[in-house]
């Protein structure tokens, strides 16, 4: 390690030595100090180390959030390993080409999961060992009982530039991509929302968002390094939630449509103490955010733009400051909106949104000709559209044709990946797909289609053939036929006056 590196396991030496007595995390029923936790971290690792793992080999979790998540995160920093996090509201077909990408050495399962790993496992030549959280299964060993309590990994020699994790992104040509993050890249990024958000040792974290979220692990990490607190949820129950806040104390939280929403009413209709919150994070619609502003007055709804490749937010501020817009850039991030040759464009005028700065991810997994092309002179290019106003706040405005996505409850939908599905039926000629405004989801996927002559589909039929293919999130929730769509004058499909045409429908 280099005179000026930094990684994610020196954070959490440094909170042995500053903050070793407070709370680091809650899951499973247990209380972790700092302390407590650089201890816990090292057994994982002196297993993953004796079962011959050594630096940059891959290990991919499947599993909801738990205590082994998180010390899983911390082992690999302190090897040098690149956790592969999975979304588990993937498909298994999907699952297998996350695996088959990274090519795992170890695969660790929540319990959850077995069956459907077990499933898939004929499909899988890469991983060598199959743990499972908690009780051994079948073909697959306990996690625990790989950890040795008696051996002391030496941390690994590696620069800040090292990988940490893969975030597969949504697919833009109907195959996700892997975004590799490294530790130089999160900590700055969650150093940025700690010094956006005040993070300090005192705050809490109520954990909601899934840590193979960049939004969800973003936070977690940014109240480590701030010496504070996560609470860590398996899943989102507002119930729980609610009597959380009120138990721990919780100061920030991160949230995605409708679960902001679901608590305001929950709290309403049951009764709860929502005072400790200070700050929360997110994305949803004013009239959410305003009833959580009156039921909350001494907190703040922060609003950012952000995405996996720039490691988390690169802009925020609160919503109030600039209703409507998406913030200003962090301290430790430039961006700039330029037109099709790169070329800043003067305030108020819309382009494309390029990122520089530390925060940036190393490129995509096994993608070098496009991660060139994302990175061209010099900058990321993001692929989304934004203007700045004259005081420095991004108001987003949408995707770039060539990278459209659907924000659907907070994951990300690429329509290529949903009309690549569309397609595979016999009945179905051609397909585009589209997001439309949806009060519960942000966005729901809607689906023009036109059938083959002498072929017949119903829409519902349509649904449930992309549900059995991929994640249910991405599946349509309408999908409407037409017996032709409108092309442009180069005879391809006239995507901006189909969504005008049927986006009412």
């Amino acid at each position: 390690m280099g005179l000026r590196d930094f990684t994610l396991s020196d954070v959490i030496d440094r909170n042995v030595r500053l903050h070793g007595d407070r709370l680091a995390f809650v899951a499973d029923g247990e209380r972790v100090t700092h302390l407590e936790y650089a201890s816990r971290v090292k057994h994982p690792a002196a297993g993953l180390l004796g079962l011959g793992l050594t630096v940059g080999d891959r290990v991919a979790v499947l599993a909801r959030n738990c205590l082994a998540y998180v010390d899983l995160y911390g082992a690999a920093a302190h090897l040098g390993l690149i956790l592969v996090p999975i979304n588990w509201r993937l498909s298994a077909a999907e699952i297998v080409y996350v695996i088959t990408d990274t090519a795992p050495k170890v695969i660790v399962v929540g319990a959850d999961y077995v069956s459907l790993v077990d499933g898939i496992r004929h499909r899988l030549a890469s991983p060598e060992r199959y743990l499972v959280v908690g009780t051994a299964v079948g073909g697959f060993d306990a996690l625990d009982s790989v950890y040795r309590r008696d051996a002391n990994a030496p941390s690994a020699d590696i620069p800040a530039e090292s990988a940490l994790m893969i975030l597969h992104t949504a697919a833009v040509d109907g195959r996700p991509k892997g975004a590799l993050l490294s530790h130089m890249g999160l900590l700055a990024a969650n150093q940025q929302q700690a010094i956006c958000l005040g993070l300090c040792p005192q705050d809490v974290n109520l954990g909601t968002l899934p840590l193979f979220h960049v939004s969800g692990v973003g936070l977690l990490l940014a109240l480590q390094q701030a010496g504070g607190a996560s609470i860590v949820l398996p899943e989102f129950d507002p119930t729980t939630v609610i009597s959380l806040i009120a138990a721990e104390k919780v100061t920030v939280c991160a949230t995605f449509p409708p679960m902001l929403s679901t608590i305001l009413d929950k709290t309403f209709s049951d009764g709860g103490d929502l005072s400790s919150l200070r700050n929360l994070t997110g994305v949803d619609s004013p009239e959410t955010i305003a009833r959580f502003e009156s039921l909350c007055p001494s907190a703040r709804f922060w609003v950012a733009y952000g995405q996996s490749e720039v490691s988390g937010p690169i802009t925020i501020a609160p919503f109030g400051e600039r209703p409507g817009s998406a913030g200003r850039p962090g301290p430790l991030v430039n961006v700039e909106v330029v037109d099709d040759l790169d070329r800043p464009l003067p305030l108020g005028q819309t382009g494309e949104i390029i990122v520089r700065g530390p925060m940036v991810f190393m490129g995509y997994w096994g993608r070098n000709r496009e991660s060139e092309f994302t990175f061209r002179n010099g900058w990321h290019h993001t692929g989304d559209l934004g203007r700045f106003d004259q005081d420095g706040y991004l108001w987003y405005a949408g995707r770039s044709p060539a990278k459209e996505l659907i924000k659907s409850g907070g994951e990300n939908v690429y329509p290529a990946e949903v009309e690549s599905m569309l397609l595979e039926h016999p009945a179905v000629a051609e397909a585009v797909v589209f997001g439309v405004p949806d009060a519960h989801w942000g966005e729901a996927i809607k689906a023009v289609c036109v059938l083959r002559s002498g072929m017949a589909a119903t829409a519902a039929e349509l649904i449930e053939f992309t549900s059995a293919r991929i994640a249910r999130f991405k599946r349509p929730k309408s999908v409407v036929f037409a017996p032709l769509l409108p092309r442009n004058l180069q005879g391809m499909l006239d995507r901006p006056r189909i969504k005008e045409e049927f986006g009412g429908i």
